[in-house]
């Protein structure tokens, strides 16, 4: 079930057409610089660049627009866009830190998210504790006194593990805890973590919101406090806001992303019944699957899943997976997500042949993102390649 208000975000929040001469489109602000006539203009600007317009590595009026728009899709007060989901991930947790904290993870976040953890944030004195999300009582034990954030992501984006966002919530906010989720897998259509008490949301716009697999950004939400404090004392320093350009990219992918959402659930659907009778498949992982452990948290927190399914598929060695892999004509060997062409990525490209354990289901893992394409393509692709494998 999508948001009431879609309709009025996507096409008309922060439009104000008579501003630029009533096009339909909003236009691109390519500007780097602003001007200004009066001293006390300037100063006043200089006091609250987080409210001015001055340069447009802080804000710009094509980025406003889109800021409006995802802060309402989140249902939250205010919103930052930035050059990549990382870019994201960084500034919303280094502006919440400093030495001698402590953060609590989900297990295995995304890979740059870990090596925030273990390898930058070590070196200025903030330590992490991983704990598998699934259980409340993980995160209760692995609170300290220094735990200033809690990360989460959910759904994970290989074994789509969940949290009890509520729960989380709850347990963060009697302890003056921050709240963290990477919010990519559902966007924000299927899954909006701060009605469930989440303090910030982010995720890849790289992927759904973009659509079209021509632009890389992140996105930020939460109240307008923090928002600002996250400009201020990390953004701003970092340089790593949206250009003009790819916010006007984002803006467009908006204007489909209900009727994208919808293509890809649709052919999802499909794809995971057939996927689940297939003799070549072991195990099928989709949290909206009926035999997903956590299927009824997943009903509960998510109002729609669409495009990743993970697979464990049957093979002695790492040579049938490749074989597969690289059978392939149609659905792409990528990384990522979101865009308009089938994905699949095997977890063995991450593996060295000489650590490899068929024994291991992990290890014959593929993960799949099922597009925009008809589904009967899909499975006469991805028959052929099981029919690779000798």
């Amino acid at each position: 079930m999508l948001p009431p208000d879609i309709s009025y975000i996507l096409n008309e929040l922060g439009e104000d057409r008579e501003d630029y001469f009533h096009a339909v489109a909003p236009p691109i602000v390519q500007t780097s610089n602003f001007a200004y006539k009066k001293v006390a203009d300037l100063r006043q600007a200089f006091e609250d660049e987080f409210n001015a317009l001055i340069y447009s590595k802080g804000m710009n009026p094509t980025v406003n627009i889109l800021r409006k728009k995802l802060a309402a899709l989140d249902n939250a007060e205010d919103c930052l866009v930035l050059n990549s989901g990382s870019s994201a991930i960084f500034a919303s947790v280094f502006a919440n830190v400093q030495s001698g904290d402590h953060i609590v993870s989900v297990n295995r976040p995304y890979g740059w998210a870990q090596k925030l953890f273990d390898q930058v944030l070590p070196r200025f004195g903030v330590a992490t504790t991983y704990v598998d999300g699934r259980e409340i009582e993980a995160f209760e034990r692995a609170i300290l006194p220094s735990t200033k954030i809690i990360y989460l992501e959910s759904p994970n984006s290989w074994d789509f593990a969940l949290q009890d966002l509520r729960a989380v919530a709850e347990l963060a906010r009697s302890e003056g805890i921050i709240t963290i989720i990477d919010n990519s897998y559902c966007t924000p259509l299927f899954q909006r973590p701060l009605d469930f008490g989440i303090d910030m949301a982010l995720q890849s716009a790289t992927k759904y919101i973009g659509g079209h697999s021509d632009v890389v950004a992140g996105v930020l939400t939460g109240s307008r406090q923090m928002m600002n404090h996250v400009f201020n004392n990390a953004m701003q320093n970092a340089g790593n806001g949206i250009s003009p350009f790819n916010a006007w990219l984002l803006l467009r992918g908006l204007r489909t992303l209900p009727a994208r959402l919808n293509r890809s659930s649709t052919t999802t659907g499909i794809m995971v019944e057939w996927l689940k009778q297939h003799p070549r498949v072991e195990r099928l992982i989709f949290p909206l699957d009926k035999d997903f452990p956590q299927y009824e948290l997943a009903q509960k927190q998510m109002s729609g899943a669409c495009g990743l399914v993970t697979i464990v598929i049957r093979a002695k060695n790492m040579e049938e997976i490749v074989t597969f892999s690289e059978s392939l004509r149609h659905i792409l060997m990528a990384v990522s997500w979101g865009g308009h062409e089938s994905l699949v990525i095997p977890r063995c490209a991450s593996i060295a042949p000489d650590a490899f354990d068929a024994s291991n289901p992990e290890h014959r893992m593929l993960r799949f993102y099922f597009g925009l394409e008809d589904a009967e393509y899909l499975k006469a692709d991805l028959e052929q390649a099981f029919a690779a494998i000798v």
